[in-house]
């Protein structure tokens, strides 16, 4: 089951570290195209330490500030057998960072009038989706954007949904019914939704997420897919950004790891129906380009991903009973955490063999983003915080 929301405590007793060998395989910053500004002269050697620290082996990294991209870079290798090194164009699973474009398609079709976050879902739905123990109790939009809808992944985390090598072939209108509706066979009315009603309690749910992915399609008029195509990564030209496995070239994708018994084990990437949840893959050249748009109240390179108000909605956090302590907030989509001393809007991802992270700071309109080809694992979470936070000290 893929696992999309790494805490800060490791659940992973297992993994081990890898000897002194893999620092080999850390070869310097490699970059394609216009090199963009580059940062402090020791911050190449500062993220190729962390990483020989906590056994990453490719890692990409970027910084956006005032809208624009001021540095996007690859490290260390994207694939150990192939001798292939990361560049800003390696192209990364991105798990859970995945649902901040997931929640920017909900809030864009929000702006144009087509829903309300305090709506009820379920006259844009061709099937019900109720908490049976709260039947007269509606779910929202912003509970789903905000992990207080009560729809639960206490089920979803029993069953493997997952297809090793390949795209899902399940498609997600079907995996959602089958998993929400009492005649579904995956439903559980224990399990599928929690006891507490919705709007009371925080409970991260991607089965929450995969429904908004649907929802954009219904009110969009097409597949979510098409629209973020449409909306958000052409108009930016984010042109190395695919929701499937069979659209990242080979050559450009960064090969998955994991650590097994002391050893990194290249792993097969997953495909998953739930893709509004954790299935984007992206280059770090690429995803800096909305990054910076995030960051800079929803405007980048002349494009208009969402209004200001509508990214302030996002950004604005706030404490549901249930908030774990490790977080300090949740928006919507977006979450917030601790960096650098400070609470920062930010969204983690991780499955097997990836790691990834995003911040933006609204205030110095700057954000980072920092990919892994790796699991997580406590060291690779300290490494990230880390190298994410030398980067926003760039923007001092």
């Amino acid at each position: 089951m893929p696992v999309h929301i790494p805490k800060p405590v490791s659940p992973i007793s297992r993994r081990a570290f890898l000897g002194a060998g893999l620092s080999a395989l850390l070869l310097p910053a490699v970059a394609t195209g216009e090199r963009l500004a580059p940062p402090a002269s020791d911050l190449e050697s500062f993220i190729r330490n962390e990483m020989r620290t906590a056994n990453i082996p490719g890692l990409a990294a970027g910084f956006a500030r005032d809208g624009v991209v001021q540095f996007a870079q690859g490290y260390g290798m994207a694939s150990i057998a192939q001798r292939r090194a990361v560049t800003a164009d390696t192209m990364f699973h991105l798990a859970s960072v995945t649902k901040v474009v997931t929640a920017t398609m909900i809030m864009r079709l929000a702006e144009r009038g087509k829903l309300a976050l305090d709506e009820s879902i379920a006259g844009h739905l061709d099937f019900p989706v109720i908490n049976p123990r709260f039947r007269d109790t509606a779910i929202t939009f912003r509970q789903l954007l905000t992990h207080t809808s009560s729809i639960s992944d206490a089920r979803y985390y029993e069953i493997d949904f997952r297809q090793q090598g390949r795209d899902a072939e399940q498609v997600l209108s079907d995996f959602l019914k089958q998993y929400l509706t009492p005649e579904g066979v995956n439903y559980s009315a224990a399990q599928c939704f929690s006891a507490t009603p919705p709007a009371s309690t925080w409970d991260y749910s991607n089965v929450g997420f995969a429904l908004l992915g649907h929802l954009a399609g219904r009110i969009g008029g097409m597949d979510m897919r098409e629209q973020t195509r449409r909306d958000i990564f052409a108009p930016l030209a984010m042109n190395d950004t695919s929701w499937t496995i069979k659209g990242t070239p080979p050559l450009r994708s960064a090969e998955p790891y994991d650590l097994v018994d002391g050893a990194l084990v290249a792993v097969k990437p997953v495909g998953f129906p739930d893709w509004p949840v954790g299935m984007l893959r992206s280059s770090i050249s690429d995803f800096m380009k909305f990054v910076a748009a995030a960051a800079n109240a929803g405007h980048s390179a002349g494009v208009n991903v969402l209004g200001a108000s509508a990214m302030a909605q996002m950004l604005d956090m706030q404490t549901p009973v249930g908030l774990p302590a490790w977080l300090s907030g949740q928006g919507l989509g977006w979450m917030a955490s601790p960096l650098g001393g400070q609470a920062m809007p930010n969204h983690w991802g991780g499955d097997p063999g990836v790691f990834t992270a995003v911040y933006v700071n609204p205030l110095t309109r700057s954000g980072v983003a920092v990919f892994t080809n790796a699991s997580t694992s406590a060291e690779s979470r300290d490494a990230v915080k880390n190298i994410a936070n030398r980067l926003f000290q760039l923007a001092t």
